[in-house]
């Protein structure tokens, strides 16, 4: 009882301070998610007929909309584990007593700081049909690769997707790995455990909501990859990177905006059920460890 009426009574200084982020994540998130919801089930926004889902109906009938949904899938489902893989392995390394660590640890850093354009300038200049990567092929007597207009397209962007978020990833890893115990790996040598024993039963269950939060982290990511995709290919890229984003940017300068915001709310129910999925096995995990 003391407890609740400290609580009502401390209720409205802690509404206080936290009014104007809750200010700015209304105004900035909830009430413009709110109108995109709201004209992705009217005919337009001149009219403002309600029209139910006859704009999502239109949306899924819609050939370009399924491939570019399919797209964005195939390449979460892809980039995502890699990332995850690629990430953990380098931290793992730069753990240890690498020669050069903080060499390695400044050059996977370095995509953070620097700007997207940039970035794709750099890979543009290496594969682009005139490109370095191709030049070189061409001095030891290789056919040279259309590597944007081809099937290598998609791991071009998947190869530019690690490059661009692995840092981040790395440091997260780094620190998680930072507060196991190290008096744990010590135990579990002197009981004779070899390292992938140990990095079953003490790095894999220790590192779980650091895993959690960058699996989360990579999967939004993933569907934000359309600024590399675009500035390397264009509008209309080859068949198998394009995305929702690549969709949607088309159908804002077409100015159809029921298939627009109607592919954006379908995109955020998309992200937001992956997120609450993971969420949920997070805590039965979480679970099951303490008991």
């Amino acid at each position: 009882m003391r407890r609740h009426r400290q609580y009502r009574r401390d209720a409205p200084f802690v509404l206080l301070f936290l009014a104007p982020s809750l200010a700015g994540f209304l105004l900035f998130f909830i009430i413009p998610f709110g109108a995109v919801a709201y004209y992705s089930i009217i005919d337009n926004p001149v009219n403002g007929n309600l029209v139910g889902f006859d704009n999502y109906r239109a949306l899924w009938a819609s050939g370009s909309f399924r491939k570019a949904f399919v797209n964005s899938l195939m390449f979460a489902g892809v980039s995502v584990p890699l990332l995850f893989a690629v990430s953990l392995g380098l931290a793992m390394l730069l753990k240890g007593a690498l020669p050069f660590r903080q060499t390695f640890r400044s050059m996977f850093l370095l995509p953070m700081v620097v700007p997207v354009a940039s970035i794709i300038l750099v890979w543009q200049t290496l594969l682009q049909w005139n490109g370095a990567v191709n030049g070189l092929f061409l001095k030891w007597g290789v056919e040279p690769v259309d590597w944007m207009n081809t099937g290598w397209a998609l791991a071009v962007m998947l190869l530019v997707f690690l490059w661009k978020n692995a840092g981040y990833n790395l440091i997260v890893f780094l620190a998680g790995l930072a507060n196991i115990p190290a008096e744990q790996y010590e135990s579990a040598s002197i009981d004779g455990a070899g390292a992938i024993r140990k990095f079953r039963h003490i790095t894999v269950p220790g590192l779980a909501p650091t895993s959690f939060f960058v699996i989360v982290m990579s999967i939004v990511s993933s569907f934000k990859v359309f600024r590399e995709t675009y500035l390397v290919a264009g509008p209309y890229p080859y068949d198998t990177i394009y995305t929702l984003q690549h969709f949607m940017n088309n159908m804002f300068q077409a100015l159809d905006y029921p298939k627009l915001t109607a592919a954006a709310v379908l995109l955020a129910i998309v992200i937001g059920a992956t997120v609450y999925v993971l969420f949920a096995a997070e805590r039965r995990s979480r679970r099951a460890l303490e008991q």
